[in-house]
């Protein structure tokens, strides 16, 4: 299905698989806020979301392995045995073969309960699509459950944006499940919902476009970081998609509005922003952002506020 036929092309009443990527907190004091952690993750899943840990909303890029393995004993012990959660297979950094790094921590993460999603390396960049997809199947092979990372430059250095050879040859491995892109670029993300289309119908696009958050009309589901601002109203919003309620479109215009404010340049500050804004709707202790991520003005709460609002937070 070519790109101009989906514009327009609506798919209401269709079950949404949200996935949220889950903001690591911090007490007042900079100590890793552990119990607050863990209980917005069961509170992102009772809403009815996945939880997604060790992402870029999680600082997986500032963490050692060590405190990477860390929050996935916390997420296990957060959550039910029988609860999967999603979590970054991260290798920027690291000394040795593409392959066998991927393959170390996505049986980390296997063993702890967890389906494992390929955070791009620089190391892929520049090589030929025939290379990249060539690692995407040694890395998967033989796990149930892979996801994988389409990031643009913009979130992270190590992030790329693929030709359409290498995102076909993607959807063609069969323990790829499905392809988070972040473009930010809607026309982008219609072609791959078109390759999706024509190439493999279960394959799942996730939009990872905080600033067009309505792509799940279009057929994208989601993993978002702006999800772990409000679980429960993304949630909601699924819900009344869903079932075709006109209630919908304004629950989703007040969480874009959020998006909008959230996730202006600088984008990566974005996590001081969720930080800022859960710690004003009483979820965790502290707007303390990781001391290496960008920070947002001393003014940011009373714009965030504004946003709760409307949302009817407060």
């Amino acid at each position: 299905m070519r790109v101009e036929e989906m514009i327009g092309r609506f798919r209401p009443g269709r079950k949404i698989h949200g996935i949220a990527a889950a903001l690591l907190p911090f007490e007042t004091d900079g100590r890793i806020a552990v119990e607050a952690f863990q209980q917005h993750l069961r509170a992102t899943h009772e809403a009815g979301l996945t939880n997604a840990v060790n992402m870029d909303t999680g600082y997986v890029n500032y963490l050692t392995e060590q405190e990477q393995l860390q929050i996935l004993r916390w997420t296990r012990s957060a959550l039910d045995p029988n609860i999967t959660f999603i979590a970054g297979a991260y290798i920027e950094g690291l000394d040795g073969d593409i392959v066998s790094l991927y393959r170390r921590q996505m049986d980390r993460i296997v063993a702890y309960g967890g389906s494992p999603i390929i955070f791009q390396t620089a190391r892929l960049h520049g090589r030929a699509s025939r290379e990249k997809i060539a690692v995407y199947q040694s890395v998967c092979q033989g796990y149930p459950e892979v996801l994988a990372f389409e990031l643009s430059p913009r979130f992270a250095p190590n992030g790329e944006i693929f030709d359409e050879a290498t995102v076909c040859g993607l959807i063609d491995i069969p323990e790829l499940k499905g392809l988070k892109h972040s473009s930010l670029d809607r026309l982008k993300e219609l072609q791959r919902l078109a390759l999706r289309d024509a190439l493999r119908p279960d394959f799942r696009i996730y939009t990872g476009n905080d600033l067009g958050i309505d792509m799940i009309e279009y057929g994208s589901d989601y993993l978002l970081g702006l999800a772990t601002f409000a679980p429960e109203k993304f949630a909601e919003r699924d819900r009344l998609w869903e079932s075709r309620d006109p209630a919908y479109y304004a629950l989703s215009d007040a969480l874009q509005h959020l998006g909008n404010v959230a996730f202006r340049t600088p984008i990566t500050a974005y996590k001081h922003s969720a930080a800022v804004f859960l710690e004003l709707t009483g979820r965790i202790p502290s707007g303390r952002a990781h001391p290496r991520n960008p920070v947002r003005p001393v003014w940011e709460p009373d714009i965030l506020r504004d946003c709760a609002e409307r949302l009817g937070y407060r």
